[in-house]
């Protein structure tokens, strides 16, 4: 069993090892720039497919954050931890990947389509995992991030805070806020879930 000062070591290597590689990345060490890629690119892909919802515009955010990290890491001043600051980097372009694809969907909605009403869901959906998608993607930026980042990634809320640059207070209220959302457009499930 190890004591919280052997933790604490380990953890003063492991960032001393991280801060390395970081330097070496930004002499143009290709191996850094893989290593730092290989640590960080798990994470960041979930986080992406989990704002974004789909897998390819979650590859393509993926892959934009490391370019956009690599490109501005003389940028990167260390006051957070590398991988907070590259996930600051995925949500910011995540969310504006999803606003751009709502105002090009909006602009490319056939005009038939406003003009019926869609049936009512019957009371036992088979699809109840994706009537939760689609609420969870209803809800307003902000909340998505830090619902899908505290709930589904298991990110504190200083974390949280650190990453999209908002108050732990912030972040707690908009976690509030999404989930207060996410039962009210959830109700009519309450039964199927209940049973």
């Amino acid at each position: 069993m190890e004591t919280d000062g052997t933790m604490t070591l380990e953890r003063a290597h492991q960032l001393a090892d991280q801060r390395a590689l970081i330097e070496r990345a930004r002499r143009g060490d290709a191996s850094a720039h893989r290593a730092l890629y290989d640590a960080h690119v798990e994470q960041v892909y979930r986080l992406a497919y989990r704002l974004t919802g789909a897998e390819h515009l979650a590859r393509e955010v993926t892959q934009n954050v490391f370019v956009r990290a690599f490109a501005s890491l003389e940028g990167f001043r260390g006051e957070s931890a590398f991988g907070t600051w590259l996930h600051s980097i995925a949500v910011s372009l995540s969310l504006n990947e999803i606003r751009r694809r709502k105002r090009e969907w909006a602009r490319n909605a056939p005009l038939e389509d406003a003009t019926v009403l869609p049936e009512s869901a019957p009371r036992s959906d088979p699809l109840l995992r994706d009537k939760v998608m689609e609420a969870v993607n209803d809800l307003p930026p902000g909340c998505r991030a830090v619902f899908l980042m505290h709930d589904a990634e298991g990110y504190t809320h200083q974390e949280i805070g650190a990453a999209l640059g908002i108050n732990v207070g912030t972040s707690k209220a908009q976690l509030s806020r999404a989930r207060g959302k996410l039962r009210v457009a959830l109700a009519m499930f309450a039964e199927e879930w209940g049973s």
